[in-house]
Parts: C-alpha cells; structure tokens; sequence
C-alpha cells in the first residue's frame, strides 16, 4: 500500500463518521484538527466501497439482500405507480447497505438496516434512487420503517423509445 492511500486512509478514520443522514462528515473531536479541516462533505451514496472480492460478509449481505428484495419492489410499484406506467425493476447489484444497527446490545436480535436502490425498467435504465430502512426483529419481522425517494424519473435521462412508460 502506498505511503499516499495510507495517509488518507488514516484521515478517513481519524477525521470523519456518518451522521444520521448518512452524510459523511468531520468529527467535532477530531485528534488531527489541521488535517481534518481540509476534509470535505462527501455524501454516503458517493462513499460506498464497493467490493472487489467475494467474502463471508458479502455473501451474507447478499442474501439478505435478496430476501428484502420483494418487499422493496411492493413499495417500488406503489412509489411509482403514478409518474410509470410500469412496475420498475430492481436487482440486487444495484442495492447498496448504507447502515446496520443492533438496536438492543450486543447480541440483540431487534436490528435495522438502511439500504438504498436504483431501480429500472427495460435493458437497466435508472428510473430513480430509493432509501429503504427495514426493522428485522423475531417481534415484528420484517417491517419497512421508512421509504424516501431521493431522485428521478426525469425525461431527458431516458432514451426516446422508452420515454413512454413516463405519465
């Protein structure tokens, strides 16, 4: 690892959290207050890491993922059913894990989890960006706490032979 990326990734740890929004932010007790002032505000969706290898924790991830999925895409065809003539898709690639929460202690099993999509019709055109935060408990299941459509559908971004199935 270079001497550069270490450096940053030390600032990273060092200098910034997540708020409540999701926004990647400076610490108000950074240990390196000359540092961190050059640290900007990144947005979460922009500061996902992406994973270039297969690991237990994706794979576990994953098949979370999938088992939300039809949920999430209930909520998808009842959010879009006014501005698409058609329910839009959604993959699980296109699902990131924003946040996981234990919500009573360690070993708790009440949980929430934030996970936001990018749902599409036809050959994977983006039709928008959605924040989903289900409860995962052995009390209620699994209940979508919180829905936020973040962005889309917008005209220009669809090709004209698809521009149709916008009302």
């Amino acid at each position: 690892m270079s001497k550069w990326l270490m450096h940053v990734l030390v600032l990273l740890t060092l200098c910034l959290n997540f708020d409540s929004l999701g926004v990647l932010k400076q610490k108000s007790d950074c240990s390196v207050p000359a540092a961190c002032s050059d640290v900007f505000e990144i947005h979460a969706a922009n500061a996902v890491i992406k994973p270039e290898q297969d690991s237990r924790e994706l794979q576990l991830q994953d098949m979370l993922v999938l088992q939300l999925l039809p949920k999430m895409h209930d909520k998808l065809t009842e959010a879009y059913s006014d501005v698409l003539t058609g329910t839009p898709d959604i993959y699980p690639y296109y699902v990131d894990v924003i946040e996981t929460e234990r919500l009573n202690g360690f070993r708790g099993f009440d949980l929430r989890i934030t996970l936001q999509a990018v749902p599409t019709v036809g050959p994977h055109i983006p039709v928008g960006e959605d924040r989903f935060t289900f409860q995962i408990s052995p009390i209620v299941g699994v209940k979508l706490l919180e829905f936020k459509h973040l962005k889309g559908p917008k005209k220009e971004d669809f090709p004209p032979n698809y521009q149709d199935i916008l009302r």
